[in-house]
């Protein structure tokens, strides 16, 4: 009887130190809006004429992908909830062209191009008269 209980003591301490390591584990990266492997490397605010703030627009790039990633979101009166909202990139030549438009809640995008070793063309709107274009950034 003394072994009997000695060995479901010993089980039960293996098992909860088992239990103790998996739930210690560290968890998982968590992805980004773009995936994984993308780093943010700039964020540019989107304005009126007049200086008010109606967006964001976020490039991210991964250099095992060796793509660039741009969102635009809302921000203000503009931010989580239904509006006009606009993404495009492209190579700084034009070519690689991926846009995404519409009335979306949180961002529209992300659109993707393959530019490793070129410089990039980025462009985001929020709301449909509010544009912020970038030529020729994030050059590598």
């Amino acid at each position: 009887m003394c072994i009997r209980k000695l060995a479901t003591l010993l089980s039960g301490a293996a098992l909860a130190a088992s239990t103790t390591l998996v739930a210690g584990a560290a968890p998982a990266a968590a992805a980004g809006p773009c995936g994984s492997s993308y780093t943010r490397v700039g964020v540019y605010p989107i304005k009126r004429g007049d200086g008010t703030r109606t967006g964001t627009l976020e490039v991210h790039y991964s250099s095992s992908a060796g793509k660039n990633c741009a969102l635009t979101y809302g921000y203000g009166a503009y931010a989580n909830t239904p509006s006009w909202k606009s993404v495009v990139i492209s190579r700084a030549d034009g070519s690689g062209r991926d846009p995404d438009s519409g009335t979306y809640t949180y961002y529209a995008g992300p659109v993707y191009v393959s530019a490793a070793g070129q410089c990039i063309d980025v462009q985001g709107t929020v709301p449909d008269w509010v544009t912020l274009k970038l030529d020729n950034v994030h050059c590598g």
